[in-house]
């Protein structure tokens, strides 16, 4: 049986992402960026095929999206598409505080960064960054990063098969956003 179309998506943005992710290894960053905006449609295409609850196909398209060095159109986008989403799910939860603090929209990010930190400990990490982020902490904002990287330095397996902390890479140029900075040296974090 063929996969179905969101599938063949998801693999594609997967794929591409990966080489988004070596590029930016090698320093590539242009080559990268502009895969990056190629990941985020097709994150975007395999979330429209996919069942409405693949909340991570949104988190994908908001990440490969403030990589390319965008995100505004993605954010307004995922807000949207998750008016109505369970406020049960972590990962929904996720897509919401991404997209809130893409737009600027602190309040809407930390409260949806409150939600995040209840899920397990990689949600915890990454909705107390936003947290941070979203009240200007940069303290706080560099404390939750390096848990974060630390995390990513210790998986045995990456979702893209690069050994990268893209979490990370995308809460960085969210910071840099607001003229904050956490300066964490790791293999896992390239230079961006």
């Amino acid at each position: 049986m063929p996969p179905h179309r969101h599938q063949e998506l998801l693999t594609a943005a997967m794929e591409l992402e990966g080489k988004a992710q070596r590029a930016l290894i090698e320093g590539d960053v242009d080559s990268a960026r502009s895969e990056f905006r190629q990941v985020a449609e097709l994150y975007r295409k395999s979330w429209e095929a996919a069942h409405a609850r693949a909340f991570g196909r949104l988190v994908g398209m908001l990440k490969a999206a403030v990589l390319a060095g965008a995100g505004a159109e993605e954010a307004s986008y995922a807000r949207a598409a998750l008016v109505d989403m369970d406020p049960e799910s972590a990962t929904a939860g996720y897509a919401r505080a991404l997209a809130a603090l893409i737009a600027g929209d602190d309040r809407d990010a930390q409260a949806w960064a409150a939600r995040m930190i209840t899920g397990d400990e990689a949600f915890a990490r990454t909705g107390e960054a936003i947290a941070a982020l979203a009240a200007h902490d940069e303290p706080r904002y560099a404390t939750a990063l390096a848990a974060i990287v630390r995390d990513f330095e210790h998986r045995a397996e990456h979702l893209t098969g690069v050994a990268i902390a893209d979490t990370a890479l995308a809460l960085q140029a969210l910071a840099a956003r607001r003229g904050m900075t956490a300066v964490i040296e790791s293999p896992v974090l390239p230079a961006f």
